[in-house]
């Protein structure tokens, strides 16, 4: 089996460079300055217990890739990006190519399966950074992720097996899960922070604007019939899953203030807190809080804020303003 890592970002490159290192076949599809450095002296993946080199094949376009048939390709690019991507895949490969979908949110899997009948979900917890061209830091010790995975909608096949299998040999936590869609949407509601933590930095974690936007999700979830617990053995799994400074730095934050740090342009809110501004709408429940976040963070990705530059307190007093002061801090 070839792990071809489409977006060797800060869960790409981890997932890639792991399996890289413990002899499984991988390569990069990428794009830009990451790509190029890559290329050039490989990807230098830094974890709590060194700092792998890793020359690892990378192509900026699907079509330099000659597939084959035991090809398994992981999307790891934010979700603004996966219709672009999962179409540039179905010019040059057959339909039946198995995608894993290893992406925050719910909408990715449906945009695979448009295209190819083999689509898998996976729930990612691993937590890691990338900012510079060609580096990836992982901060997750002793393992790198908790990375489940199973059939699309539902299911396991022998695939997933494989999958979760060669993944545990590499340094994760992984299990084939026959119901990983409603842990995909549990992990939703703690990407519903991203938003927030990207415009206002890590203190507005566990704010009451984090807490008003999963009650929100919570009662679209009820109105939808959306089913999002965890296991009480997920709980117990994250004992496995620590975040641990690498080479004396801690993490700066998670993919949403990474895309802001970085000045990419654009940002993955509208298939986060947008996702419940959708539900909300379809199923008549108010989503002000999430909504909010959603536009906050792409204005701030098109003018290129700088991460954190904005207060709770002044998004408080935006939410207040956008419902007729119904909101009280």
């Amino acid at each position: 089996m070839r792990f071809v890592i489409y977006g060797p970002g800060a869960v790409g490159g981890t997932i890639g460079g792991r399996l890289f290192e413990h002899d499984h076949e991988v390569a990069f599809i990428g794009r830009g300055p990451h790509a190029a450095a890559i290329a050039a002296t490989g990807l230098e993946l830094r974890t709590p217990r060194g700092t792998l080199r890793a020359a690892i094949p990378v192509m900026e376009h699907p079509a330099q890739l000659k597939f084959r048939s035991d090809d398994v390709v992981v999307l790891t690019m934010k979700t603004q990006d996966t219709e672009a991507a999962v179409a540039d895949l179905a010019a040059v490969s057959e339909p039946d190519l198995s995608i894993i979908c290893a992406q925050n949110g719910v909408e990715n899997e449906r945009l695979a399966l448009r295209r190819f009948a083999n689509v898998y979900a996976m729930c990612v917890m691993l937590p890691a950074v990338h900012i510079e061209p060609g580096v990836v830091i992982a901060y997750g010790d002793p393992l790198s992720g908790i990375l489940d995975v199973g059939c699309y909608p539902q299911g396991v096949d022998d695939l997933s097996v494989q999958v979760a299998a060669h993944l545990a040999s590499a340094g994760f936590s992984s299990r084939p899960d026959p119901s990983v869609m409603p842990k995909k949407y549990a992990k939703l509601l703690l990407s519903l922070g991203n938003a927030l933590e990207a415009a206002c930095g890590s203190s507005a974690q566990g704010s009451e604007l984090e807490l008003r936007a999963r009650e929100e999700a919570l009662a679209c979830y009820l109105a939808a019939g959306i089913d999002a617990a965890l296991a009480e053995d997920d709980a117990q799994r994250r004992d496995l899953l620590h975040v641990v400074p690498v080479l004396g730095t801690e993490r700066d934050g998670g993919s949403s203030w990474q895309s802001l740090a970085r000045g990419v342009g654009t940002i993955e809110a509208d298939y986060l807190n947008g996702e419940i501004s959708l539900l909300g709408r379809l199923h008549g429940v108010p989503t002000p809080t999430n909504t909010l976040l959603q536009r906050t963070a792409n204005r701030m990705a098109r003018e290129r804020a700088e991460a954190g530059s904005l207060t709770v307190e002044e998004l408080i007093a935006e939410l207040n303003r956008a419902t007729g002061g119904k909101y009280v801090a």
